[in-house]
């Protein structure tokens, strides 16, 4: 047994470690005996993903990740169903197919597998994609608003879909792409962004209103050249106002890992997002429980250097 340090997903705590007879790893919060010996470095339990398509990746690399939750945002609600309950090293959370209006994004990309987005036309069809999720096991609802790529919701449907999700209390994530559809999105009542706004700077008020009702995942490394800039741009400043930015890569794609991406890492260092804030983007699982593998960090918890806690970690 030894004592640590941990972070539970918002701040530093102490409590021991020790391995089962099977050789698990087990944190426990309690007072920490003087003459115990302490581990050398921090624990976390994995780290999430916030934005990520499985079909598109080979998904069973996750088991030797410091990866412990992942979220889907865009996929064939039956094989993420499945999947999810296979899964044992890494949990699964997923909203299902995107929502898109008729001959919308991505309904006309070559990547989107069979079954990962519905075509809403109307209110009706709206309350029928929501419930379905819901009932599949989708932890929110994926709509995209992408005006760059065909077209989109009108602000009374979109509204409805809001609607509809709370009554299942699903959040919505919103694809914002386009001059204007980010503001739009937050201002109708979407609760996240699916990437932080890339298509334009947004002015300092209106980064203000977001931080206090809506969410951003980064995928920052997906961009390149002044899109780069422009995301990476807002992302500071969304952040300096108060604003949550959770760690996102979407994976899948490109040629992304699967895995944590340390292009991500180092846009969102860029951006502003370091040390305890970076952790907190990363949002890793709570390592107090059982279910939750344990991922030993250096003293100064740099993610990038995260691995697999061992009962050879306890050995004196």
């Amino acid at each position: 047994m030894f004592a640590v340090t941990y972070f539970d997903g918002d701040g530093w705590h102490e409590g021991v470690v020790e391995a089962d007879t099977d050789g698990r790893m087990l944190l426990r919060e309690e007072p920490v005996p003087a003459a115990l010996p302490r581990l050398d470095g921090v624990i976390t339990g994995g780290f999430t993903d916030h934005h990520v398509h499985l079909q598109l990746v080979d998904h069973a690399l996750l088991a030797d990740s410091v990866l412990g939750r992942v979220v889907d945002l865009g996929g064939d609600v039956d094989v993420l169903r499945a999947e999810s309950g296979r899964s044992a090293a890494t949990a699964i959370e997923f909203a299902g197919a995107f929502l898109t209006p008729p001959g919308g994004y991505p309904s006309d990309r070559d990547w989107a597998p069979s079954g990962s987005f519905r075509e809403i036309a109307n209110a009706d069809d709206a309350a029928a994609a929501v419930a379905e999720m819901a009932d599949a096991g989708a932890s929110r609802i994926k709509v995209a608003s992408n005006t760059d790529a065909g077209p989109v919701f009108d602000d009374d449907l979109l509204r409805t879909i809001i609607e509809r999700a709370a009554e299942h209390d699903l959040l919505v994530v919103v694809h914002a792409q386009g001059a204007g559809e980010a503001q739009r999105a937050a201002r109708l009542g979407a609760h996240a962004l699916a990437h932080a706004p890339f298509s334009e700077l947004l002015d300092d008020d209106e980064l203000v209103a977001q931080a206090a009702t809506v969410s951003w995942i980064s995928t920052l490394a997906i961009h390149d050249g002044d899109e780069y800039r422009t995301v990476v741009d807002n992302v500071r400043r969304f952040h300096a106002v108060g604003g949550t930015v959770r760690y996102g890569t979407d994976m899948g794609n490109g040629p992304t890992p699967v895995g944590l991406n340390p292009r991500e890492i180092a846009a969102l260092r860029e951006a502003g997002i370091d040390g305890l804030d970076l952790l907190r983007a990363l949002a890793p699982t709570d390592p107090r429980d059982p279910a939750s593998a344990l991922f030993l960090l250096p003293g100064d918890a740099d993610p990038l250097r995260a691995r697999h806690l061992t009962p050879d970690d306890l050995k004196v």
